[in-house]
């Protein structure tokens, strides 16, 4: 049985035991272990169900450590590196050769970023050894927002959740690998791709690769809740699509108010994208859990986090 505590010793006891601990981020919660533990990293994807093609994200607690655990480091990803961390950036680099291959999937490249999350950041600094974390769910359903968003998935799987309160930016952090030393981004993320490009100038997207994936969150099903979930530019149309149907609606800013729908959240009645990403995850966990046939999402603007989130809205709603 998991307990949620804030007890950073306990969480620093069990990981030193080659054992799994979720540990909150500005992103969303992982499920982390000891990177130089086989055991460790054999049970997180053992327990999320992933499969070993998918590669992990490496935690550090600053940039001093990267030299660590990479082998190459590009201008660009150190100016990226200088800019946004700790924060929700992920860089895919060549890797140091102490990294082991069930981390990076058998890849010459390791996913590293420092969260910016002081809990974590504590933990790390008081590790002798680096965390690969995924998100804290089932492989391809809803990223955990809130400690009990883990607790509901892994009661009786992981022993800990340390307590780091709601996850501030809501989705995961964005991916950025190098071809030819130039930026590319792997996962549209919590980092808006305006953002980037103000940094770096103008960057290519490469975020879906079914095979063999480059970076995690690159596959088409993911984000998933387990009700049947629609993308769509049209409630009003849509609602018509379902007679006889308990609707969900997830919108941006607006209610439809309308008889037909059994259930409605609006993420921000203000149109801020940063309270509407904040807040994503855990409106379809809400919704997820109301016994419904089908949540209708809206599309979002698709511009900077909204981009963000359309990228998890299409791959929840994929249907292969």
């Amino acid at each position: 049985m998991s307990i949620i505590s804030k007890d950073i010793q306990k969480a620093i006891a069990i990981l030193t035991n080659e054992e799994l601990v979720a540990i909150p981020t500005e992103t969303v919660y992982g499920l982390a272990g000891n990177i130089f533990s086989e055991k460790a990293i054999k049970s997180i994807f053992e327990t999320k169900k992933r499969p070993f093609f998918n590669p992990l994200i490496v935690h550090i607690s600053g940039v001093d450590q990267l030299e660590n655990i990479v082998s190459e480091i590009p201008e660009k990803a150190k100016i990226l590196a200088e800019k946004f961390w700790p924060g929700s950036l992920t860089l895919v680099l060549k890797k140091h050769e102490s990294i082991p291959d069930l981390i990076t999937a058998g890849k010459d490249t390791v996913a590293v970023r420092v969260p910016n999350h002081p809990t974590t950041i504590s933990l790390l600094e008081q590790l002798p050894f680096p965390l690969a974390a995924p998100s804290a769910n089932p492989f391809n359903n809803i990223s955990p927002t809130k400690p009990e968003h883990v607790e509901r998935y892994f009661k009786n799987d992981i022993k800990m959740v340390l307590d780091g309160d709601t996850c501030k930016n809501g989705i995961e952090s964005t991916i950025i690998g190098f071809e030819n030393n130039e930026p590319i981004i792997y996962r549209l993320g919590a980092l808006a791709i305006e953002e980037i490009e103000a940094v770096v100038g103008k960057v290519a997207i490469m975020n879906k690769k079914e095979e063999n994936p480059d970076a995690p969150g690159m596959l088409d099903k993911h984000y998933s809740p387990i009700t049947t979930t629609i993308l769509t530019t049209s409630i009003v149309d849509e609602i018509e699509q379902h007679p006889n149907k308990k609707i969900g609606v997830l919108s941006l800013n607006s209610s439809f108010k309308s008889d037909k729908i059994s259930a409605e959240i609006i993420l921000s009645t203000s149109s801020n994208l940063e309270e509407a990403a904040s807040k994503l995850y855990d409106a379809l966990h809400q919704l997820d859990h109301q016994n419904l046939d089908i949540i209708l999402v809206e599309k979002m603007p698709d511009f900077g986090l909204g981009k963000s989130m359309n990228d998890r809205l299409q791959r929840a709603s994929f249907k292969g």
